[in-house]
């Protein structure tokens, strides 16, 4: 059974195919099947994660897994938010990102540096299913003052697991996906998978 993912992301590919490695499943990138990127217009994390299945769906006829992240500061209103990705203008730039986050937060007091970074995992059988699954994960920590650490993508290099005292690009990758925000999303959605058909059939 073939499931396509709604996301150009090479590490949420990687990682989403790690975690949900046990399922009869094989996970297909969009971009393998030819189809481009959507834009997200909607208000939330979880319509702008149903714009991005829907779309994949209708253009591959395949069921589709899409994720739609961010990370979150309450110090400054929420943001990055929904901008994560592209929080310095440009998408993808996690360099400048990065940056641009530690400028703003510079002057925080270290209780103001909380964080948590949110995903939301949509799956669904077709582009009009009217019963999608919607699996939510957090994972709460801090933004360090500087980067720390070379592996995973994104803010992982400032983001701090309290538990481990680690930033999430520190922590081995079989540990960050039982920690992160899109590994328990995915482990709620298999949880979901579980309910709906015992055989994880989205059916």
């Amino acid at each position: 059974m073939r499931w396509v993912l709604a996301t150009g992301n090479t590490g949420k590919l990687k990682e989403m195919r790690a975690v949900l490695a046990a399922l009869p499943v094989e996970l297909v990138a969009q971009s393998e099947l030819g189809i481009g990127s959507v834009e997200e217009t909607g208000l939330t994390f979880v319509e702008n994660a149903l714009i991005k299945a829907r779309h994949a769906a209708a253009a591959s006829g395949l069921p589709a897994l899409a994720d739609d992240s961010g990370l979150i500061v309450p110090a400054l209103g929420g943001a990055p938010g929904l901008i994560t990705a592209h929080y310095a203008g440009i998408h993808g730039d996690s360099a400048a990102n990065i940056a641009k986050l530690l400028a703003e937060m510079r002057d925080l007091h270290p209780d103001q540096r909380r964080a948590c970074f949110y995903s939301v995992i949509v799956l669904l059988r077709s582009p009009d299913d009217p019963e999608p699954l919607i699996a939510e994960g957090r994972w709460q920590g801090s933004i360090l003052m500087s980067p720390r650490g070379n592996g995973g993508f994104g803010y992982d290099p400032i983001f701090l697991d309290p538990a481990t005292g680690l930033s999430a690009a520190e922590l081995p990758a079989t540990d960050k996906n039982q920690r992160s925000h899109r590994g328990l999303a995915l482990a709620r959605l298999q949880a979901l998978l579980m309910e709906r058909s015992p055989d994880h059939e989205p059916a």
